[in-house]
């Protein structure tokens, strides 16, 4: 059964009003949606509506009210000012993408120091209906400000899966946000079902913590690395450079892979203090059994300075640039 955050529902807006002015003109305002036969919840100085509703409040209420003391959330989130509720319509447009899963996948190669293939990294690539691209650094920050992020990732992880078993047993890195998982029981389960029926070995698959350096709630991270681990999944820290600073902590999360943040690698041959870095996330990898991968090469010379120092797993346009099929075992 699929959870209401991971379906593309309609939104539900809920609205705060504060202050002599907008608490005097609160019947005014409930009066008016109901004449346009808006369905309203009114508790106290509250309003819940639906998204036709919010802009119908938007519209009649911007000159009636001291917009400076109304705050809106949508599903329960975070309370946010009301000039930030026009950005919510206009991110509509994602629930189409996710609803008709519009998106595929692109592999990365994983190489070894012999430059063999080890794994692909999974990368979503999303499309417009017309075919042409949508780029990550557009769609990402729709869903989050549309409150889609539980939904977005979870058919990027679906979709990931279904190409990843296409690689009959080569392992698949597969990246998920920690902050767009509540509850690792309710929202991993159909991820894990789905590996299953396509008979996909747990071993092949690597979920990649995404931004590891931005999880506040280590707590929930941990909870959810663990429900991985205890159903045979290995996974990974991804971006790692100098936060995540102590070994015991480190330790205590576990990972099967750590990747170096690829602002340390770039140049890494010629910078001192990259390799500072470089050399400091070796030794903590070493230290707790995990397997240390380089990520964003594009020397030569950054790939054979970090190969000699003792780095397991490259990755990076040296070695080959996402594509919509994998490439030939070198």
């Amino acid at each position: 059964m699929q959870c209401n955050s991971c379906a593309v529902a309609a939104i539900k807006f809920e609205i705060k009003l504060e202050g002599e002015t907008n608490l005097s003109a609160l019947q005014i305002v409930v009066d008016h949606l109901n004449r346009r036969e808006i369905e309203v919840v009114q508790k106290k100085n509250k309003l819940q509506i639906d998204e036709k509703g919010a802009r119908e409040f938007l519209d009649f209420c911007s000159d009636l009210l001291d917009v400076n003391q109304v705050m809106f959330r949508i599903n329960q989130e975070t309370w946010q000012p009301l000039e930030g509720m026009p950005a919510v319509f206009a991110t509509e447009w994602i629930d189409e993408v996710i609803k008709e899963q519009r998106l595929i996948c692109h592999y990365q190669p994983i190489v070894d120091a012999d430059e063999n293939i080890f794994a692909y990294e999974m990368l979503a690539r999303f499309q417009h209906k017309d075919g042409s691209m949508i780029y990550p650094n557009e769609i990402f920050p729709a869903a989050k400000t549309r409150g889609r992020l539980y939904a977005l990732d979870r058919v990027c992880r679906m979709t990931a899966v279904k190409y990843a078993a296409a690689l009959n047993g080569e392992k698949a890195f597969i990246n998920f946000i920690p902050t767009s998982i509540y509850s690792p029981e309710f929202c991993l389960r159909s991820t894990i079902e789905l590996a299953e029926q396509l008979d996909v070995n747990p071993k092949s698959l690597v979920f990649e913590v995404v931004e590891t350096e931005k999880v506040d709630d280590l707590n929930h991270l941990k909870k959810i690395l663990r429900y991985y681990r205890d159903r045979g999944f290995d996974y990974a820290l991804d971006d790692v450079g100098e936060g995540y600073s102590t070994i015991e902590l480190l330790a205590d999360l576990k990972p099967n892979y750590m990747k170096l943040d690829m602002q340390y690698v770039f140049n890494v041959a010629e910078d001192t203090e990259k390799q500072k870095v470089a050399k400091r996330f070796l030794e903590k990898a070493q230290e707790i059994g995990s397997v240390p991968l380089a990520e964003g090469i594009e020397t030569q010379a950054d790939f054979e300075w970090l190969k000699k120092l003792g780095y397991q797993l490259f990755q990076g346009y040296y070695f080959g640039k996402p594509a919509a099929k994998p490439l030939s075992k070198m």
